[in-house]
């Protein structure tokens, strides 16, 4: 929150940080006035905050069901907390996404075993409630996943989802993060995913360990990552025409801020395989941008703001 907090001071927009992390919500008390932003990450849990779905939900219907005024709300909450909401979603758009499978209550081994015959080459496993790269492992085969999965290594899903994906190759060992405030296209960031594997957090507090102080080593890289070596950099000149159907995608499904990340592969096919609606940022990426992401949310929100100041 503090590079927010600084965006919104400076833009001159007053900020109250409502941290949701269960308490008591009277459903018959009207909610303050102002517009209210959601940033419910869908890895509180693995944070010790196992009950902020549960209360930001609550909290999201009872201000929707007041008339406030919303960002990211209840709807946007759901495709947060799920990437298969997500992959279907980003589908229907006509946005192309990896082959999933999602395994819910049934044999994770079978359901493997059915999916690389039929797909035929590597996958990944994830958590359908993920974030921080949960439940992210690659796999050549069956044989291999069989061995981790009898292993005990795999932990098990927050919300019991597994999903089998299929496995995307970068052409240039990269990802691609578009962000957007408003609907609007800010930038393009690029990871490195030989160092940065599947845990690409752009935020600075992501990439150190709490106790060393040193770099992550994410689940996925093959290269140790140096202290005061970064995995993110500008992407620019980013100008794909899947930036345009990213922006009917979130008109379409009431998101209002969001990083939306998406592989090129060595043939030029752009895979979509995450949507972040909790967006975070790189503060040397920012920097460089052409706009600030957290001052650009601070200036969206204070127009919705006088709005809603205006129409009482």
């Amino acid at each position: 929150m503090p590079p927010f907090a600084a965006a919104f001071a400076a833009e001159g927009v007053p900020l109250v940080e409502h941290v949701l992390d269960g308490g008591v919500l009277d459903l018959a008390e009207p909610p303050a006035p102002g517009v209210w932003w959601s940033r419910m990450s869908a890895s509180a849990h693995t944070r010790g905050h196992a009950s902020s779905v549960a209360h930001t939900r609550a909290v999201l219907s009872w201000l929707e069901a007041s008339g406030a005024r919303t960002v990211n709300g209840r709807a946007v909450l759901e495709l947060e907390l799920s990437k298969v909401a997500q992959l279907t979603a980003l589908a229907a758009a006509g946005i192309d996404v990896p082959r999933t499978v999602a395994v819910v209550g049934a044999d994770l081994a079978a359901a493997a075993r059915r999916f690389v015959a039929d797909l035929g080459g590597p996958f990944v496993t994830k958590h359908s409630q993920g974030g921080k790269g949960l439940g992210v492992a690659r796999f050549s085969g069956y044989e291999e996943f069989a061995d981790t999965l009898a292993s005990g290594a795999l932990e098990d899903p927050f919300d019991g989802v597994w999903l089998l994906q299929e496995f995307i190759a970068s052409a240039d060992d990269s990802v691609t993060r578009a962000e957007f405030v408003g609907g609007e296209f800010l930038y393009a960031l690029r990871a490195d995913t030989a160092r940065g594997g599947f845990q690409l957090c752009p935020a600075d507090a992501c990439a150190v360990d709490p106790d060393t102080g040193r770099p992550v080593l994410p689940p996925g890289a093959t290269v140790a990552q140096e202290p005061g070596e970064t995995i993110f950099s500008l992407h620019e000149g980013f100008d794909h025409p899947v930036l345009e159907r990213y922006a009917q995608f979130l008109r379409r499904n009431g998101i209002e801020v969001a990083g939306i990340e998406s592989i090129t592969t060595a043939d030029g096919r752009v895979v979509t395989y995450d949507v972040n609606t909790n967006t975070n940022y790189n503060a040397a990426v920012d920097a460089a941008a052409p706009r600030s992401g957290p001052r650009e949310i601070a200036r969206y929100t204070g127009r919705l703001l006088e709005r809603a100041g205006s129409a009482a």
